[in-house]
This record gives C-alpha cells, structure tokens and sequence, in this order.
C-alpha cells in the first residue's frame, strides 16, 4: 500500500455522524488527492453537492429537514466504505465501486468521467440502500409521493446546477491536459441523467424493502443493482485519450 492510499484509509474511516463530519472528510480527502488521481474529481463534485444541501437545510423550507440531513450522512458513508474497503487487504468494495477505483490513474480519462462514474456508482447502488436504511431509522417506509420523497425530490434542484458546472469546468484530461476526441467525453457526459437515475434509486429503495420479507432477496436484489451500476461505469470510463 502506498503511502498515499495509506493516508486515504484512515481519512476513510474516520466515522460520520453529522453533515459537518461530512465534509470535514470529504475536503481531508480531497487535500489528500494529487490531481492526477482521478478519484479526486469526484470527491471535489461530491463536496460542493453536500456543501450546497447543508446551506439549504436552514435555507429552504423541507418538509423533513432531520431525515434529508440524516440521508446525507448515511448515503456518504456508503462513499467511505467503499473507499476503505477498496483500500483494505482482503476486503473489497461493491464492483461498480472498483471499477471506478482500479482506473484512478488512467490519465487516457477525463475529469469529468471520473466526475460521473463516482456519482453512477454512489446513485445506481448506493442511493437506494441509503434511502432504505434512512427511512428504517425513522420508521418510514419509503413511498412514492410522501413528504420524505418530495424532499428527495428538491434536491435535484440542487444539484442540477452543480452537475452542469461540472461538465463544463472538468471538461479536461486527467492531468489537465487538452482531451484530443472532445466530442466523446461531451457525448458520455450527456448519457448520464442525475433526474432519472434518482428516480429510479428511490424505486429501487421501495423493491429493496419489499424483498425483505424472502429471505436472501435482497441480496440478490443489491447484487443485481451493482451489476447494472458496473455496466454503466464501464461505458462513462472508456478512455478517451493516450498516456
């Protein structure tokens, strides 16, 4: 283990309780991060996303404002799990997880590829198991048009306008350098829509709580959910440049 990786494992495993503790992570990582491990531009999308919805919480008017800040806390640490396990011998991380993980280095990627992998893996596998188990602490379960999911919901307002900005700003070769087929980085980009991957992580939340009731379902049910999230990080980090 390197002793980069070494500094990111115990960053990693420091454990969250608050949106603060969060972010106090988050920006320890992305101190920890050289630019040219790809790994950082998705910490750095993921800090300005939970920066904006801790100012929002006392900004907006939610209708559940200590669920929405408890499943900012508990979707995070599914983040620096996956990171610590991925940095642990004989542990590992879900798949989609690795895959974003094993191209860190890969300077044939874009920014803004790593940008978006690391959000498909947290939102296609990690969202709906975060909704789940937020909405178990409160003794909700998560339904379609509830209060719970309207806040949900509004979030994307938030984070419309961030994801934009960074498929513009990371619009960039890994080492800053200038990307040499920018029409396919902008194309891959463009694939990957926050609002739809959202929605269907709520749904999957609501199945994820069904298939409670048959034993080892869920399971399956999350290894399927990994599966598809692998599929689709595969096709946002095909390289688009040369070493």
């Amino acid at each position: 283990m390197t002793t980069l990786d070494k500094q990111l494992l115990a960053i990693a495993s420091t454990p969250l309780k608050t949106i603060p503790d969060v972010i106090a992570t988050l920006e320890a990582l992305g101190d920890a991060l050289p630019d040219g491990d790809g790994l950082k531009w998705f910490n750095w999308l993921y800090l300005t996303v939970t920066k904006a919805v801790d100012l929002s919480l006392a900004a907006r008017p939610w209708h559940n404002p200590d669920w929405v800040a408890r499943l900012d806390v508990v979707f995070a640490a599914l983040y620096t799990d996956a990171l610590t396990r991925w940095l642990t011998p004989g542990q590992a991380p879900p798949e989609c997880w690795a895959v974003l993980f094993r191209a860190r280095n890969d300077a044939r990627l874009a920014r803004i590829q790593f940008a978006l992998g690391g959000m498909n893996a947290h939102i296609d596998h990690d969202l709906a198991l975060a909704v789940m188990n937020t909405c178990s602490e409160f003794h909700l379960p998560p339904i379609h048009l509830s209060q719970e999911y309207q806040d949900y919901c509004a979030v994307n307002e938030l984070l419309d306008a961030i994801i934009e900005r960074a498929k513009k700003e990371l619009l960039t070769g890994l080492l800053g350098n200038n990307l040499p087929c920018i029409q396919l980085v902008e194309n891959l980009a463009a694939m990957w829509g926050l609002r739809a991957t959202r929605e269907a992580a709520w749904t999957n939340a609501e199945m994820l709580c069904a298939t409670r009731l048959v034993p080892g379902l869920a399971a399956r049910f999350l290894a399927g959910l990994d599966s598809r999230a692998t599929l689709a990080g595969r096709g946002l980090l095909v390289p688009v440049g040369t070493r």
